[in-house]
């Protein structure tokens, strides 16, 4: 009976040791790890440095690279055992058609969502901010809104200022779809001169953030999970008293 006894507890941690080992591997690979509590599972999302688009990075960059980002978004909307998301951006921007495509996967997906903005969301973190269904942004955190870059060979030709213009209206298109910002603020902190030394563009903070209606709440952690939390226990509710959904 003990050796019994004995042999379930050892079979029980090592399956706690292979456990973590996976979630170690996920975080240290992929900068995801999955949450799990009687509250329901939350898989958590990291975006980090710069957004890789189709030019790989050097090497000493910190990147995010979206061929890595796009399939594991479509892994957590269909699997039956992760019922929400956590997005955590500590992001410099980047690639501007692999950032907006990252979160135009992330508003489209049904699980609820959120996003929580950390240290900085700027350029192209500020549509992946804002396309969870709950945004949240420290006090502390900053968020740089900057008219269109781009790098490499530029033809000084009027087709070349109309794709400028049609690439900055898909995004604020974006953001207004997904905020409660109003145009003309956006425009202005976007065009806005005298703030950043050499450049065209606003820096806010996550109480300016929140009061413009770029952001939803201000928070932390804690209040991103609570959200989370009461979204999966409301979809469970829903289910209960629909068994057909």
């Amino acid at each position: 009976m003990n050796e019994n006894k004995n042999e379930n507890e050892n079979e029980n941690e090592n399956e706690n040791v292979t456990d973590n080992e996976s979630m170690h591997d996920s975080i240290v690979s992929l900068g995801t790890s999955t949450a799990k509590s009687s509250k329901g599972t939350i898989q958590c999302l990291t975006i980090v440095g710069q957004i890789e688009g189709h030019m790989i990075l050097p090497a000493n960059n910190k990147t995010t690279k979206y061929e890595h980002v796009m399939p594991m978004l479509a892994s957590i909307e269909e699997s039956e055992d992760i019922d929400a998301l956590l997005v955590l951006l500590n992001t410099a921007g980047g690639d501007i058609e692999a950032g907006l495509g990252i979160a135009e996967l992330i508003a489209s997906m049904s699980k609820p969502t959120a996003s929580l903005v950390l240290g900085g969301g700027h350029s192209i973190g500020v549509p992946l901010a804002v396309a969870a269904k709950r945004s949240f942004i420290t006090s502390s955190a900053a968020m740089t809104i900057h008219p269109v870059r781009l790098n490499g060979v530029v033809i000084g030709v009027p087709q070349t200022f109309n794709y400028f213009e049609k690439i900055q209206e898909r995004i604020l298109q974006f953001i207004l779809n997904n905020s409660n910002i109003q145009r003309k603020k956006l425009v202005g902190l976007m065009l806005k001169t005298g703030e950043l030394a050499a450049d065209v563009g606003s820096v806010i903070y996550g109480e300016q953030a929140v009061k413009d209606g770029l952001i939803d709440c201000l928070g932390g952690l804690a209040d991103a999970l609570n959200y989370l939390h009461g979204e999966i226990q409301a979809n469970k509710d829903k289910k209960m008293n629909n068994p057909a959904l």
